[in-house]
């Protein structure tokens, strides 16, 4: 005897619909053979009820066009069931049209047969026992919801103790009254499935994997696990407000070229889109501030339909007096695919999105006195000449560049209901100075900002902030992998060994030398350089054909498991040809030189100056998108792309099941590119894949600590008055710095005057001692001051000012890396590319997550009790990730106090080599002959200084000392004590404000050092090294002794 049966299970469910004001009707009583007859079995439309709700909503109308409407509403017109289902969501929601002839003739109006500005003005019931007869087929879903007569939600209800009564037999069940009584389905709006505990919905065109869960009664609390999931999505979303809202305003059929979706929202969107609504209404009224906030969805979640729900509902919202929206992203791409999601809605937005294809074009969309939605990109908003409010006679033309600092632009619209949505809120696109604010405050000063993000705004952002407020809603990853709105992604660890031949180190440290020699490379020259050593690393012949190998066998096993597809991610173009030529090479029938055949493609831009392997791989942005079409079918035989930056973001398809990472990437970049792979496929994926090749191990985890330690806190952490009174501060410095120019002279000069006046403002730092290092730094410093205090009054106030230094410092900057004469940029790529090529090899590529038989970790739970796992093994290569972030901290710390001997190049590429290996995990070697030697070197240094008696300066110039040369060491550790601590007391007594840029005062220093080592008996030989090292360390201490001496 069954504790719980299905009948009870419905009961239940009556009672909850009951007390939320629905009316209860058997349906055996309203049938032909019942009590009370309402209906034959073949009709599903309570006809009489629809027909009683529309002269109640329709008063003014006559009872002939009342009639049409409801003719219209019981005629089917189309053989398919969706297009029929369509229709009626049209008549549903927006009103039937209907003819009515008058004495002026004959007019159009609209027949309403729902009131959804008013429930209680609806009639609700829930109905079981519902028998249905169509055809040869007799069906009796378990309840239907009626609204004024109309089967608008049908509910499958499963015995939750039986074993074999499961939701997916729910699922089942639904789909088996598709097929036999379609009529009921042309007026649904909602399906449900559920067995009392577990409770999902979906819409007549979800597969099992898009039915969703309800998990919270009101949109403020999220229900526990221990609460019915069935109340809580009855109670939540069966509400008579709720649904009518959900109905209406967050239900999209989504067109394409090869079929159309029915969507309805989830729950973490509906309330979302609600309070970006208010939040938005608030912002942009009177008193408003005109930021309606951000909206945090993570990857894969339904960020972009979440903004046409948005976009919908605020069009039609009395309160916005029919706004126009401007939907705004940063490039081209992503502008495409969004105006794709939008163009596919048109229905739920009632009008056709259009794209604004230059700033012209964009002036001209937004002269309209109210309404549209108009596409564009940040770049558009840049000001062009014609912008500019020239002074009177003047009729220069020139080049748009620093002359639009402090000059007055001319707006594309003053109008207030206007709404910014922009796709991606983050730091890189948004800039107060002379960026995305600016000029877009400028353009559209009245308008209302709103941002839609897949990932957190980062902690040391908060121009994001200043432009679009705080955060609205938060929606996670783990919230999205438990409401199986995403599935989880997964990550293993297939690093590819790489190491220098022996006997071809020697020969590198000569080699770089030569080609650095005279060079003194600039900060960009030596970023880029370290760049080039990488890419030329892991893009060596050797290293690509091995990944090419491990790759093809690593996709063909995971393929004969789970059918689907993978990107491949390189980090150059290069290394992505010739990692397409090596699979090649290894699967020939892969390849096909048409574009809709083959298994594999490579996906990048470029131009006709590149070589000659590449120009076959360059495509033009239509054929891209076809072959972007190929991947997002299950079905086509392409199986693999690869790409460098592309389709990293915004680009969706549910297939993807591994994407495979042989690139450095960080931060929100990152997480971005993973979750091309968390898309709710099929029900056989159960998760995406990450399989890495590079060691990004450390970045995913550093990008997972960002994600979590955002928590939805909106606000900045840090007092804003602390930050203004130092950006004032340094203003103050910049201004001081250039007391006897007349540098605010450039405010009053015409474009073409401002732009010669920038070189002699920077020929007047340069005649300054130290000018241009001091200027650089206090304007760098200014800028991060700045914009923390954006939009404060006093930020705002001298915005200008701060735009000036800022064009100043970047021609100062430009000036300084021109460094005339010495090799190009590319020349040194080049040259290094060959020093490195002939050097390195490859051994084959590990799995150690596999070899020491550890399950692969979750990127969702890289939490501490992974730490501990990988601690507690007895494997030892498996504890370094834990061993490095202990070390981490006090490595940066030691590296700024105690001077260790420079490296040469050999060790340098090394130590790239090693981050390559040590990313999520390490080899054996490195743990042993790296890690726990150097942790065991700090903690002996940091015990032989205590030993000693020194404190951590007189220990930096001891070790400073070559104390471990024999011909050192015979001094003794007392001698050599006292060495160290005369030396830091001369040293103290040298040093002044400034004094490591003023060569009399280091010239000085450097005989007092030699007086002290000649006294204390210092090897002859070695006095000059010791000097020139001594020197350094002390420039390393420079800030803490200059510290000293002002006491």
């Amino acid at each position: 005897m069954a504790s719980i049966t299905e009948n009870q299970i419905e009961e239940i469910a009556l009672g909850y619909l009951q007390s939320l004001g629905y009316e209860y009707l058997n349906g055996v009583n309203i049938s032909p053979d019942g009590d009370h007859p309402e209906r034959q079995y073949n009709e599903v439309v309570l006809t009489t009820r629809l027909r009683d709700a529309i002269d109640k909503l329709n008063p003014s109308l006559s009872q002939g066009a009342k009639e049409d409407a409801l003719k219209k509403v019981l005629r089917t017109d189309s053989p398919n069931l969706l297009i029929n289902n369509e229709t009626f969501h049209r008549y549903l929601t927006d009103g039937v049209d209907v003819e009515v002839r008058t004495e002026s003739g004959i007019r159009g109006e609209k027949v309403y047969i729902v009131d959804f500005d008013n429930p209680e003005n609806n009639e609700f019931l829930v109905v079981n026992q519902f028998t249905i007869i169509e055809g040869s087929q007799n069906k009796r879903p378990d309840l239907i919801l009626f609204v004024n007569g109309v089967p608008l939600v049908v509910i499958e209800l499963k015995n939750a103790v039986d074993e074999n009564a499961t939701i997916k037999s729910a699922y089942n069940q639904l789909q088996t009254y598709k097929q036999a009584i379609p009529s009921l389905y042309t007026y649904n709006e909602l399906l449900i499935i559920s067995d009392g505990w577990e409770a999902r919905c979906g819409t007549l065109t979800s597969d099992f994997g898009r039915f969703m869960s309800w998990k919270t009664k009101d949109g403020k609390t999220e229900a526990t696990h221990l609460e019915m999931q069935m109340q809580v999505m009855f109670d939540g979303m069966l509400n008579k407000q709720t649904l009518l809202d959900l109905i209406r305003q967050f239900v999209v059929f989504e067109k394409s070229d090869t079929k159309m979706l029915k969507k309805v929202s989830a729950y973490h969107q509906y309330y979302a889109v609600n309070k970006a609504v208010e939040s938005t209404v608030i912002a942009s009224s009177e008193t408003g501030d005109q930021r309606g906030g951000v909206i945090w969805h993570t990857q894969g979640s339904g960020k972009s339909l979440s903004m046409v729900f948005y976009s919908g509902k605020l069009i039609i919202d009395p309160r916005m007096e029919n706004p126009t929206l401007v939907i705004l992203t940063d490039r081209n791409d992503l502008d495409e695919q969004l105006h794709e999601t939008f163009t596919n809605c048109q229905q739920l937005l009632r009008q056709e999105p259009q794209k604004a294809e230059s700033r012209r074009d964009l002036r001209q969309l937004l002269q309209v006195a109210s309404g549209g939605i108009v596409f564009t990109t940040i770049q558009k908003f840049m000001p062009m000449q014609e912008d500019i409010i020239q002074p009177e006679n003047s009729n220069i033309l020139q080049e748009p560049a620093v002359e639009y600092i402090g000059a007055d632009i001319k707006a594309l619209s003053e109008r207030k209901n206007i709404v910014v949505i922009a796709d991606e809120a983050h730091r890189s696109q948004y800039d107060f100075i002379d960026g995305f604010a600016k000029h877009l405050r400028d353009a559209l000063p009245n308008a209302t900002f709103i941002g839609f993000t897949g990932t957190p705004i980062e902690t040391s952002d908060k121009n994001t902030q200043a432009v679009f407020g705080n955060y609205v809603d938060i929606y996670d990853i783990q919230q999205a992998v438990d409401d199986k709105a995403t599935v989880p992604i997964f990550y293993e660890s297939r690093l590819a060994k790489v190491h220098f031949n022996e006997d071809e180190k020697v020969s590198l440290d000569e080699q770089f030398e030569e080609l650095t020699e005279g060079e003194e490379l600039s900060n960009r020259q030596q970023t880029r350089a370290k760049w080039t050593r990488l890419e030329a690393i892991v893009g060596n012949p050797n290293r690509i054909a091995k990944i090419a190998e491990d790759l093809v066998y690593h996709f063909e096993q995971r393929n004969s498991v789970l059918d689907g597809k993978a990107m491949i991610v390189c980090m150059s173009r290069r290394i992505c040809v010739e990692l397409y030529d090596a699979i090649i090479q290894l699967r020939p029938f892969w390849h096909s030189d048409d574009d809709d055949k083959g298994v594999i493609k490579v996906i990048m831009t470029g131009s006709s100056s590149d070589t000659l392997n590449m120009q076959k791989h360059i495509r033009s942005k239509s054929k891209r998108k076809a072959i972007g079409d190929r991947l997002k079918n299950p079905n086509d035989s392409l199986k693999l792309v690869i790409v460098r930056d592309m389709w990293l973001t915004g680009f969706d398809a549910p297939c993807l099941h591994t994407l495979y990472v042989d690139k450095p990437m960080r931060g929100h970049n990152l997480m971005q590119a993973i979750a091309r792979v968390n898309r709710i496929f099929t029900e056989g994926k159960e998760g995406g894949l990450v399989v890495d090749y590079l060691g990004i191990g450390q970045e995913l985890k550093n990008a997972i600590a960002e994600y979590t330690a955002s928590g939805g806190e909106g606000k900045p952490t840090l007092d804003q008055e602390l930050a203004v009174a130092k950006m004032l501060e340094l203003h103050e410095a910049i201004d001081y710095q250039l007391r006897h120019f007349d540098w605010r002279k450039f405010f009053t000069l015409s474009p073409e005057e401002k732009l010669k006046f920038i070189p002699v403002i920077v020929d007047y730092i340069f005649s300054q001692e130290n000018g241009e290092q001091s200027f650089t730094e206090n304007t760098k410093n200014l800028l991060k001051a700045f914009a923390i205090s954006v939009p404060h009054e006093k930020a705002m106030a001298i915005r200008d000012d701060v735009a000036l230094f800022q064009a100043i410092k970047t021609r100062l900057v430009k000036i300084s890396d021109r460094n005339e004469g010495s090799k190009t940029d590319d020349e040194m790529e080049t040259a290094i590319k060959q020093i490195i090529s002939e050097a390195i090899t490859a051994d084959n590529v590990i799995d150690i997550f596999d070899a020491a038989g550890l399950k692969k970790p979750n990127i969702e739970i890289l939490d501490e009790r992974f730490l501990q796992e990988l601690k507690d093994l007895p494997q030892k290569n498996l504890a370094v990730e834990l061993l490095k972030k202990l070390l981490k901290d006090e490595i940066k710390k030691k590296s700024k106090i105690n001077l260790v001997e420079s490296k040469k190049f050999s060790e340098m590429l090394e130590d790239a080599i090693k981050r390559y290996h040590n990313g999520m995990i390490d080899t054996v070697e490195f743990l042993e002959k790296v890690l726990i030697p150097f942790a065991e070197e700090m903690k002996k240094a940091d015990r032989r200084g205590e030993k000693l008696g020194l404190d951590y300066r007189e220990y930096a110039f001891y070790t400073a000392l070559e104390v471990n040369n024999s011909a050192v060491a015979v001094l003794g550790d007392n001698i050599l004590k006292q060495i160290a601590q005369e030396l830091l007391k001369t040293v103290r007594n040298s040093t002044t404000i400034d004094w490591t840029i003023k060569e009399s005062v280091q010239a000085e220093l450097r005989r007092n050092i030699r007086r002290v080592l000649r006294k204390s008996g210092y090897p002859p030989d070695l006095q000059e090294k010791a000097v020139d090292t001594v020197i350094t360390q002390a420039k390393m201490l420079a800030d803490d002794l200059s510290k000293n001496n002002t006491r």
